[in-house]
């Protein structure tokens, strides 16, 4: 059996992304969570690359890992929270945690050999053209895109306003 270059960059960006999942979730300080987000960010946009979807890794891009933890970093900075975030879980917790996650690796393990959806739902690789793509984002219909896009962008903006009240306070 033959390794292509492909696999290679796979594997590679998948434990990138996996060691900075790790990192941003048990990080003591807030801004290395938020820099190991934004190389989860862009692992996520290598991978959308890979696959032939374009367009979804420079959505994620130009969207998640440029607006999103520029927003992170900026409501950060505002609330002048640069404080060290270490503090003592109980035991009890820890063992919670485990329990979930195995709970959910064999949940996804059971789905995953039972179903056989990933082998035979991949559909084949095709190029969309604008004018169907620009629909689908400014439609409001079922499978459009301007509603859901609408009600995120509203969320930032209140993320936004609460975070310069709290930073107004002080």
């Amino acid at each position: 059996m033959e390794i292509t270059l492909q696999e290679v960059v796979f594997g590679i960006i998948a434990l990138m992304m996996a060691v900075c999942s790790v990192l941003a979730v048990t990080s003591g300080k807030i801004l290395r969570a938020a820099t190991a987000l934004l190389f989860v960010l862009f692992g996520t946009s290598v991978l959308y690359f890979m696959l032939g979807y374009t367009y979804l890794g420079a959505v994620q891009l130009s969207v998640y890992a440029g607006g999103i933890v520029v927003l992170y970093v900026f409501s950060i900075l505002l609330t002048r929270s640069d404080k060290n975030m270490n503090e003592r879980i109980p035991r009890g917790r820890w063992f919670a945690a485990a329990v979930t996650v195995l709970v959910g690796f064999v949940l996804t393990l059971f789905l995953l050999f039972t179903n056989g959806f990933a082998l035979n739902s991949i559909p084949a690789l095709q190029e969309l053209d604008p004018e169907t793509v620009g629909k689908a984002l400014i439609g409001m219909g079922k499978y459009q895109f301007v509603l859901p896009f609408e009600v995120v962008s509203v969320l930032l903006l209140a993320c936004m306003i609460g975070a310069i009240m709290i930073a107004r306070k002080r």
